[in-house]
């Protein structure tokens, strides 16, 4: 079976061979992607419902790389759309068949790591879980933990203010980014923020924080890292409905109880889960809660003491605490 390129504007396909020369002079070397073949694995991100090749890919390095690739496209009319490891759902790095995907996997450098400011100055293509695991060895670790961060990228958190299981007492990505260099369209680079809490004036590093890439392209970002919980355990939560657990949540927040992290699954996801991964869910129930508690110890016990009881005033059928954080 045959695959055609993508269909260009007339005058768009006319000059391709002039845009990828240009950008071969400023990304020299395998930068610059041309072939069909070689274009086909950034055709798609995690939306695999949508297909399109890009007129061509960039894969910058360095800061001024991306600036000059910016200005020769912002003067010559050109789509760009940045893409960190394509993991989105979210139509977030969708190419256009006549535009640039430019891609900053190489951007995979952790620039600095501050334990006494706690905060880490990372490239965007470094990954979620890689911070963690810089950090881990002195006992921090980075919050905000979608469930594709053993992939996702720091840039492409910051392009979609991505959250995960413990940003409920933690935040999402907007909530533990301190500062990033951008780069506008036009190539200038900006620095906002930086290793300081909050920055005077306007919240432009809010106004970034899932822009999706159409404000600029992040080419280094500054998180905040965090200090790991002495101790976290969960208690696993059945009840006969989700009504019952969804009242149980509405009542464990509304106690001033703020856990680390919050799930819930219905009947069909219990057993789902279970007949894949054996975790030892309980199947006669329709509606189960995971409830994570992290502190000192003797506040988490008080605090899967004080989940006990609303989640038995809930209906709760069976309530099993976990030992120990392993």
């Amino acid at each position: 079976m045959s695959v055609r390129m993508p269909e260009l504007d007339a005058e768009i396909l006319g000059r391709r061979d002039r845009i990828v020369t240009a950008l071969r002079s400023i990304v020299p070397g395998e930068g610059v992607i041309a072939g069909e073949r070689e274009m086909r694995p950034y055709e798609t991100d995690g939306l695999t419902a949508y297909r399109q090749l890009p007129m061509v890919v960039v894969l910058p390095e360095t800061t001024q790389q991306v600036a000059e690739v910016l200005r020769y496209c912002h003067d010559e009319g050109i789509k760009v759309v940045p893409r960190g490891a394509g993991t989105s759902l979210s139509g977030g790095a969708l190419p256009l068949g006549d535009g640039v995907l430019l891609g900053m996997a190489k951007f995979n450098r952790i620039r600095e790591i501050d334990f006494e400011n706690r905060v880490a100055v990372v490239e965007p293509g470094v990954t979620n879980l890689a911070v963690t695991n810089a950090v881990a060895h002195a006992g921090f670790y980075y919050a905000p933990d979608p469930s594709s961060q053993i992939a996702c990228t720091i840039g492409g958190n910051v392009a979609e203010n991505a959250g995960g299981v413990h940003c409920l007492k933690y935040g999402m990505t907007t909530n533990n980014l301190l500062g990033c260099e951008i780069v506008l369209i036009t190539g200038e680079v900006l620095r906002i923020g930086g290793k300081h809490l909050d920055a005077s004036g306007y919240d432009l590093l809010g106004l970034i924080t899932g822009s999706e890439g159409l404000l600029g392209v992040v080419t280094e970002v500054t998180v905040r890292i965090l200090k790991k919980p002495e101790t976290a355990r969960a208690l696993l939560i059945g009840f006969p409905s989700s009504e019952d657990a969804g009242e149980c949540v509405s009542r464990i927040i509304g106690a001033g109880i703020i856990p680390g992290g919050m799930e819930i699954m219905d009947g069909p996801a219990i057993a789902a889960v279970e007949q894949f991964v054996h975790a030892g869910y309980p199947l006669d129930v329709e509606a189960l809660l995971i409830v994570e508690l992290d502190g000192p110890p003797a506040e988490v016990d008080h605090l899967i003491e004080r989940v006990e009881t609303i989640a038995r005033d809930c209906r709760a059928t069976s309530c099993k605490a976990s030992r120990s954080e392993e």
